[in-house]
């Protein structure tokens, strides 16, 4: 079981050019990839997200790239020697029509526009890629290491808040026969009091409280509460993305939950359905956190 939260970086060097990759990941119903790429190394984004596409199924997922190039030199110069003949010769038309003296030197003849330009080489294309790659799954690597981690101390939070529901799932479970029996001597001690000495119809008794047992039966409720328990359990325990799986799960067992909240007229039951509740609201939280 993985968490969705967790943070990766990887950093792959060669030919003095070097790439650092930084993944961050938190919750997110659905798979969002954002990456935070220069505009001439956008080539490698689909890369990158191809990598993530891998490994992570859900949760949103932020990118952070950086390239540095370190080589001797990635820039040229460039002079454009017919403007600069150009400027140098209107120079020397002007001195001469003006009779003034003709003081261009070659320090101004660079500083004229367009003449010089600095221009910065194409990078080799291949070997970004290749550390682009290598930085990515390293970055995975550290981001995994961390969503499994985190996910096992949820998983430990799991366990524990599954095991009170069931306890108190348990208990319920004895005390529903006791239901009936109560609801019917609570009936016949009220009847008793109002008719006195009459003697009572058990007949109409006995339909009374079959049929409260019938509007009161939780046993079935208490089954299905019981089989998600384990499917939850079952689900801990498997190699996949079981986040949406366990929401489901969650929300099943709130239904049952509270139809036996609805249907008892029992005050340790109501008191055993307020807890399940309050342990499945903190188990609802954790799970938003899975992926």
């Amino acid at each position: 079981m993985k968490s969705m939260t967790g943070y990766g970086k990887g950093v792959a060097e060669k030919d003095f050019r070097r790439v650092t990759i930084e993944i961050k990941t938190v919750n997110n119903r659905y798979l969002e990839i954002n990456s935070r790429l220069p505009k001439t190394l956008i080539s490698c984004d689909e890369k990158i997200r191809s990598i993530i596409r891998e490994r992570v199924k859900r949760g949103s997922v932020e990118v952070y790239f950086n390239y540095d190039n370190n080589t001797e030199s990635n820039k040229t110069i460039f002079i454009d020697s017919s403007l600069a003949s150009q400027y140098v010769e209107v120079a020397k038309e002007l001195s001469e029509e003006l009779d003034l003296m003709n003081d261009v030197a070659i320090s101004g003849v660079l500083r004229v526009p367009e003449v010089m330009k600095v221009e910065t080489m194409d990078d080799d294309s291949e070997i970004i890629m290749a550390l682009t790659e290598e930085a990515a799954k390293i970055a995975m690597d550290d981001l995994e290491t961390m969503r499994i981690r985190e996910g096992e101390t949820t998983k430990e939070d799991f366990i524990l808040l599954i095991c009170k529901i069931e306890s108190a799932l348990f208990r319920i479970r004895e005390l529903a026969p006791k239901v009936v029996d109560d609801y019917r001597e609570k009936i016949k001690k009220r009847i008793s009091e109002f008719l006195g000495e009459v003697e009572i119809d058990q007949a109409r008794l006995l339909n009374e409280v079959a049929f409260f047992a019938d509007k009161a039966d939780i046993n079935e409720e208490i089954s299905r509460l019981g089989s998600h328990i384990s499917q939850f359990r079952l689900c801990l325990s498997a190699d996949e993305a079981i986040g949406r799986k366990l929401d489901f799960l969650s929300q099943e067992m709130g239904r049952e939950i509270n139809t036996i909240g609805s249907k008892s007229n029992n005050i340790e039951i109501t008191n055993l359905v307020l807890e399940m509740k309050n342990e499945l609201e903190k188990l609802k939280e954790q799970i938003r956190n899975v992926e």
